[in-house]
């Protein structure tokens, strides 16, 4: 199972409504808590093996302020993968979560026009900051998502994964 519905809406603490913060639970933690849970009980019910990669976001680890309730829900998830990972490593059923960084997709693109009117060079601009000179690439993530559901990653289970040019806690 790969988990990769998200909603990046914007709201802050202050102006985020409850119906936006309901959305971004809805899609980025309750839908993944009850696709793994389907998957699980299948998985245990064969008796069979299994895999679950969540995408999450590097919000998790705060996020901007214009991502408040994204990166609560996606705070959530990162612990929902610990804690299944950890009740279901005995029926050897993998669940790791990847949480992604700036990534150069169509989605990025259509809210980086509509919530940060970013003119048509915006990509350009981003990469060149970037210590890598350019965003992610979602082949990129394709490729990494299926090296964690293949047996190829061994028995990683429980981890959350920054996927990401820049390096978590580290400044200049």
């Amino acid at each position: 199972l790969v988990n990769a519905a998200g909603l990046t809406s914007r709201g802050s603490l202050l102006d985020t409504t409850p119906e936006l913060f309901d959305q971004h639970i809805a899609i980025n933690l309750k839908a993944p808590f009850f696709a793994m849970q389907a998957a699980v009980a299948d998985m245990t019910a064969r008796k069979a093996p299994g895999t679950i990669v969540n995408i999450g976001s590097n919000c998790a680890h705060g996020g901007p302020p214009y991502l408040a309730p994204y990166s609560a829900a996606k705070a959530g998830l990162a612990g929902l993968t610990r804690n299944a990972a950890h009740a279901h490593r005995f029926d050897r059923i993998r669940i790791n979560t990847l949480n992604i960084g700036w990534t150069a997709t169509e989605g990025e693109d259509a809210v980086q026009r509509a919530f940060h009117d970013a003119g048509d060079d915006w990509l350009q601009q981003a990469a060149e900051r970037q210590p890598m000179g350019k965003l992610g690439q979602p082949d990129e993530i394709a490729d990494f998502v299926v090296f964690l559901l293949s047996d190829r990653s061994g028995v990683v289970t429980g981890s959350v994964i920054d996927w990401d040019q820049n390096v978590l806690g580290a400044l200049d």
